[in-house]
């Protein structure tokens, strides 16, 4: 017993110390972050650099318009093809798949997460590009392939796996009783999955949704490779544009003075953007679950 009580207070405290950990590493970021990109925001203005329509560190005008509306795009690109494929991939996996093929899909599914994010802008660039050219002059844009509309297809495949995979989870935890009390009251396997099932794992399923959207966010080196990285607002859904992440990956290696505290200022902005995001899906998650 005694030697049970000490691994468990040796345990306790290695725990404590990994959470402190976290905690310092993140208050860390946040402080080299925000120590550099808010002063030079508050001495360039913060009008001037959130919503300036011209990028050029040469000329030390430093716009980041153009980038914030291309990252929306791509991410609403993704948003609208990944969420609803993930969720009814997942619920398909959940009620209707056959054992035999659920023993391929998955494992598929868990590969799919673990494929280096270089690797899905390789096929993008290699699959989608082209597709995505022949696309737009058969409807009479001039355009090389490289998009906004291949940037969004590229990043609705990456987020796949995690809202598949833990949708599918949430789906699966739902308690059976449930699903036995609707068809004991006439409602058929359809009404009972879609009306019954997935409201009561929308919890899970909102997380699947905040954590998708936030990697579709935070995607850098897929990005780089096939959105044409034009640092200029979009055009077309066929034209390139670059986003603010791919801004601070292509010019932070010989950026100096004001040109990286301006990148690390774009950091910190998508810093912000992506825990606005976090705040309304926990919010929506938490006045679901409620109601």
């Amino acid at each position: 017993m005694k030697q049970n009580n000490l691994l468990e207070n040796v345990m306790k405290y290695v725990f404590m110390f990994a959470a402190f950990t976290s905690i310092l590493a993140l208050l860390a970021i946040c402080y080299f972050i925000f120590a550099r990109g808010i002063p030079f925001m508050a001495d360039y203005g913060f009008g001037n650099f959130l919503f300036g329509d011209t990028w050029q560190p040469s000329q030390e005008v430093f716009g980041l318009a153009p980038m914030l509306v291309g990252s929306l795009y791509v991410t609403l690109i993704a948003f609208v093809l990944g969420v609803p494929t993930g969720i009814f991939t997942a619920m398909f996996m959940a009620y209707y798949c056959p054992p035999a093929l659920h023993k391929i899909l998955k494992p598929a599914t868990n590969l799919m997460s673990g494929i280096p994010s270089i690797v899905f802008g390789y096929f993008g660039l290699q699959v989608l590009v082209p597709a995505i050219r022949s696309l737009a002059r058969a409807l009479g844009f001039a355009s090389n392939g490289m998009s906004i509309a291949t940037a969004g297809i590229v990043l609705a495949i990456m987020i796949l796996p995690t809202i598949i995979t833990m949708s599918e989870s949430s789906l699966r935890a739902v308690p059976k009783t449930y699903y036995q009390a609707s068809v004991g009251l006439g409602a058929d396997h359809d009404r009972t999955s879609y009306s019954i099932m997935m409201p009561a794992a929308r919890s899970g399923i909102y997380s699947s949704v905040i954590l998708g959207i936030g990697r579709a966010v935070g995607e850098t080196m897929a990005v780089v490779m096939v959105a044409g990285n034009q640092a200029m607002f979009p055009q077309s859904l066929f034209l390139g544009a670059r986003t603010m992440t791919a801004n601070i990956i292509l010019e932070m290696a010989y950026a100096t003075g004001t040109h990286q505290s301006a990148l690390i200022a774009t950091g910190a902005v998508l810093f912000v953007i992506i825990l606005i995001i976090n705040a309304i899906f926990a919010y929506v998650k938490r006045t679901g679950v409620n109601n």
